[in-house]
């Protein structure tokens, strides 16, 4: 016996509703992220782990980048529109400050900026490195951001990824073309104009 095959649309859940209704039901404050389909909950960071990313964010505010920052969420779209991803960096420097428009979208997309104001996005890896070697690395990537600065403290090395690529349509496939690597503690070359940034606090 076969059956037959269902022809009424099926309801898609908007990603960002799911965020946030896990944040809403968690009994402790958490802000899920959305990547490559998967909710990921970050582990609440350690001492190394938030000294270390407030101290790269404040290396491009006194070289001069005024939007650095830390702490703002911004969703990736696909090309209909529907949610890719919804990802808080550990630091970064935007294009622009928010202009009304990113303001009507933050509040369209219940807490969600856009990503296309990022101009260079860094991570530092926790418990679950392998999200930000990875899932997070082909989401910048796709998004079409320039400059990626991955903190891997479980390889112990430093990386500025440049140079996005998308191959095709699958975001999953992007990656970054170009891959300047050190260890940590030495001084990692960023493109212009950006400072190298010192990552002796992780070393």
């Amino acid at each position: 016996m076969s059956a037959e095959p269902i022809m009424e649309p099926v309801m898609q859940v908007d990603p960002i509703d799911l965020l946030s209704t896990i944040e809403e039901a968690s009994p402790m404050p958490i802000r899920p992220e959305y990547v490559e389909g998967t909710v990921i909950v970050p582990p609440q960071p350690n001492y190394n782990h938030s000294n270390g990313a407030y101290k790269l964010s404040v290396q491009f505010t006194l070289a001069g980048f005024e939007l650095a920052g830390m702490g703002m969420g911004f969703r990736a779209a696909h090309k209909d529109g529907s949610t890719m991803a919804a990802v808080i960096p550990d630091f970064y420097v935007l294009h622009r400050e928010p202009t009304d428009l990113d303001n009507s979208y933050l509040k369209a997309h219940k807490g969600w900026y856009p990503i296309d104001m990022i101009a260079l996005v860094g991570e530092v890896t926790s418990t679950n490195h392998a999200i930000d070697t990875g899932a997070k690395l082909a989401t910048y990537a796709a998004a079409g951001i320039p400059a990626y600065v991955l903190i891997n403290r479980h390889a112990k090395t430093a990386h500025c990824y440049t140079d996005p690529v998308l191959p095709g349509e699958d975001p999953t496939e992007a990656y970054y073309s170009s891959d300047t690597k050190v260890t940590l503690g030495d001084p990692l070359p960023l493109p212009a104009p950006y400072p190298a940034l010192d990552t002796a606090p992780f070393a």
